[in-house]
């Protein structure tokens, strides 16, 4: 009897307990492990992640701009021309009046233009261009989309005496793609647009004349 007793209790109790669950699929409650224990007690080295920052309008962010572009270019023509002509005027026309037409004739001979015409036309052009640009800026948040998008705006200037560098830049970007040292790569940023302007004696060194400008757009010879 005392064993019946038992048994019976083993089993309210086993119906009680919720079952363990086997699956390798499960998915673990953030901060447990698999087993159900909250991590920070189970783990010695387990450290609680912090929030996501929440980014608002005016907040500032670190741009860090890497660009680089590689162009090579090669082209070639040739294009040659031989021209040789010989004509013959034999027969003419004179106006008699106003309706009446008569042959005139050739008392001289007849009229004769020959020639030759020789053309030729070579062109070659190469080209090869390296560029980079790498710097830090600091943008500002100047709007939020509905869609959780950040609107990045950035103006800096630097000046060295006669020496001016100004840099614009602006972009759309992710919140996520932020790191959290508050630095974003420009290759994250959607719609990115640079702009840089260099004023002083090394620009004006190197800096090309309207004339020359106009030159190259129209390219006469």
């Amino acid at each position: 009897m005392r064993t019946l007793s038992a048994i019976a209790a083993l089993g309210l109790i086993a119906t009680t307990l919720p079952a363990q669950e086997s699956s390798l699929f499960r998915t673990p409650s953030p901060g447990y492990s698999d087993s159900g224990v909250p991590l920070a007690a189970a783990s010695m080295i387990y450290h609680q992640l912090p929030p996501p920052r929440r980014i608002g309008k005016h907040d500032l962010i670190t741009i860090r701009v890497d660009k680089k572009a590689v162009m090579s270019a090669e082209g070639e023509m040739q294009r040659r021309k031989n021209g040789l002509y010989d004509a013959v005027l034999a027969d003419w026309v004179v106006l008699k009046s106003l309706l009446e037409l008569k042959p005139s004739p050739q008392s001289e001979g007849d009229p004769r233009v020959n020639g030759q015409l020789n053309q030729l036309y070579r062109a070659e052009g190469e080209m090869e261009t390296r560029e980079a640009l790498a710097f830090d800026i600091t943008a500002e948040v100047v709007d939020l989309r509905p869609n959780g998008l950040l609107v990045l705006e950035a103006h800096d200037t630097f000046r060295n005496n006669n020496e001016v560098w100004e840099y614009s830049l602006s972009g759309v970007c992710r919140p996520e793609d932020i790191d959290p040292g508050n630095v974003i790569l420009s290759k994250h940023i959607s719609q990115l647009n640079v702009w840089k302007r260099e004023r002083g004696h090394v620009r004006d060194s190197y800096r090309r004349g309207w004339f020359v400008r106009w030159l190259d757009v129209f390219n006469p010879f």
